[in-house]
């Protein structure tokens, strides 16, 4: 499998970007690796790159969003901090990467057994980490569904928690980020929430956060 040119990444729409990465999750969970030579990947992208989709994940070890997406070198921008959280270098990284770099998908990639999600259900304190925890705190509010054992022993409410955070997160690059928002209502981005289970290694994309060509509210409460 080759990597994309500038002239096959000009052609890939935002649901075009978000089958390939469906068929690449399938692949990975049922041992269909595409055949690549990295090396020669090397070599087709030193000159430049044309990534077809910008995905922000968490850090989690087990989160590899080339490896779950079954994606080569230059296929796709990786942007990874705990939690997936928002904040504004991350911001100016999806810019960078859809408005100078002609992406076409923005995926926000929450995970199950996530511990920064964890960590801000049991309210850990530690040095730096805590301003990152405290980002995550408004989706533990947004939880409502659970009243009692709202820690991370329960495994319901942080599967509550992440899917939310998720949510919030999509959100929130559209609501901070005029340059992704224009570019989404002018239908030349897309952007996504997504889980992915680390149980089994497939991805449930979010459909209902699906936006490309239209900006809606994203109701996140739990009724």
């Amino acid at each position: 499998m080759r990597t994309h040119t500038k002239e096959s990444q000009s052609k890939i729409t935002p649901a075009l970007a978000l089958q390939y990465l469906r068929e690449g999750n399938f692949r990975f969970i049922n041992s269909l690796k595409a055949n690549r030579d990295l090396l020669e990947q090397v070599n087709e992208t030193r000159d430049g790159q044309f990534p077809f989709a910008t995905i922000l994940s968490c850090i989690d070890s087990r989160t590899s969003a080339e490896l779950i997406f079954d994606q080569g070198l230059g296929d796709i921008f990786s942007i990874r901090i705990a939690g997936n959280v928002i904040n504004e270098d991350i911001l100016g990284s999806m810019e960078f990467a859809c408005k100078i770099a002609s992406s076409k998908l923005i995926v926000v990639l929450g995970h199950s057994k996530c511990g920064a999600i964890g960590g801000a259900c049991d309210n850990i304190q530690l040095g730096n980490l805590s301003t990152l925890l405290n980002k995550i705190q408004p989706s533990l509010y947004l939880e409502r569904e659970t009243i009692e054992n709202r820690t991370s022993a329960n495994s319901d409410f942080v599967y509550n928690v992440s899917h939310i955070q998720v949510r919030r997160s999509v959100e929130a690059v559209i609501e901070r980020s005029v340059i992704l928002r224009e570019m989404v209502v002018n239908k030349e981005i897309g952007i996504i929430g997504a889980y992915y289970d680390v149980d089994n290694g497939s991805v449930e994309f979010m459909e209902d956060t699906f936006m490309s060509g239209e900006i809606r509210h994203l109701y996140l409460a739990v009724n």
